[in-house]
């Protein structure tokens, strides 16, 4: 006969464990190769943008350090990535450039996010006139080219990192906003939606606590993949000469500045634009992750 142990040790490992969503989500991520190595790219350019000064060979280079005598250096012990036009480390500058990347990212999303997400939560929750001119007003925005729309303002105010930020940030808060209001409105016709409004609960409470949660997923995994987009599209617009202004490194305008010099000094063009190719592949990476880990579609 078997013992009150024995027993009580056979029930447990016949009783299934019960994983809370979170844990699964988090299981789901960590078993995907792909995202874990987008994250450790996304982490890597953070920190190289971070710590900068400390990591790059030569922090100088970042400034107006001139060195005739090195110029156009092909890669070389000294010279991880060689040197460009005036002899500056161009490994040094690449990583100075994550850190322009970043801020434009931060700076863009920072504005776009906020605007689409409010939007589409008024016009997933209020409908009637609300939904009407927040969707018409957003599609006809989407119908504008964004780089139409960049290179005019970019033409118009003078090439520095702020107002590059204004001119990708005027079109982008569009996507955000047809995005979550899409889940919004699907929300909003919710059974504990419709609770909360009985128990008199305020239309800021019903947004903020019970429809905005349920929209974070969506926005946090596009968000994420819109930090590659606009990391591409900054140096698009540096390259064409629209961006930050020199000697402030820049991924956009070294690779425009290295292309005089192909094919001879390719190095000038190839790691500036490897530098971007890191980055937008990490952040989508991570995004691609993160849409696996919530099981959304964006």
């Amino acid at each position: 006969m078997p013992s009150p142990d024995d027993t009580m040790r056979a029930v447990e490992e016949e009783t299934p464990v019960i994983l809370s969503a979170r844990r699964m989500a988090w299981m789901r991520f960590r078993s995907n190769p792909a995202a874990l190595i987008g994250g450790f790219m996304v982490i890597s350019v953070i920190l190289a943008a971070i710590f900068a000064p400390l990591i790059a060979p030569y922090p100088e280079a970042a400034g107006n350090t001139i060195d005739f005598a090195n110029r156009h250096a092909a890669p070389s012990a000294e010279n991880f990535a060689g040197t460009d036009k005036v002899g500056r480390d161009i490994f040094s500058r690449v990583i100075f450039g994550f850190r322009v990347s970043l801020l434009l990212v931060i700076g863009v999303l920072g504005i776009a996010v906020p605007v689409g997400a409010a939007l589409g939560l008024a016009a997933g929750y209020f409908g009637g006139r609300t939904e009407l001119l927040i969707t018409g007003f957003t599609n006809v925005m989407l119908a504008i080219p964004p780089l139409v729309i960049a290179l005019a303002v970019g033409s118009i105010l003078t090439p520095t990192l702020v107002n590059a930020m204004i001119a990708i940030a005027l079109l982008w808060w569009t996507w955000h906003a047809r995005l979550v209001y899409r889940v919004a409105k699907s929300v909003a016709a919710e059974d504990f939606v419709e609770a909360a409004r009985l128990a008199g609960a305020s239309h800021w409470h019903v947004l903020t606590r019970e429809i905005l949660p349920n929209c974070i997923a969506v926005i946090s995994v596009k968000t994420t993949l819109d930090a590659a987009f606009v990391i591409l599209f900054g140096a698009t617009l540096s390259f064409l000469g629209l961006g930050v202004r020199p000697p402030t490194p820049d991924l956009g305008s070294m690779v425009a500045d290295g292309r005089q010099f192909l094919p001879e000094m390719w190095w000038g063009v190839f790691f500036p634009a490897l530098g971007i190719f890191y980055a937008t592949l990490g952040f989508n990476l991570l995004g691609d992750g993160l849409r696996d880990m919530f099981d959304v579609e964006v």
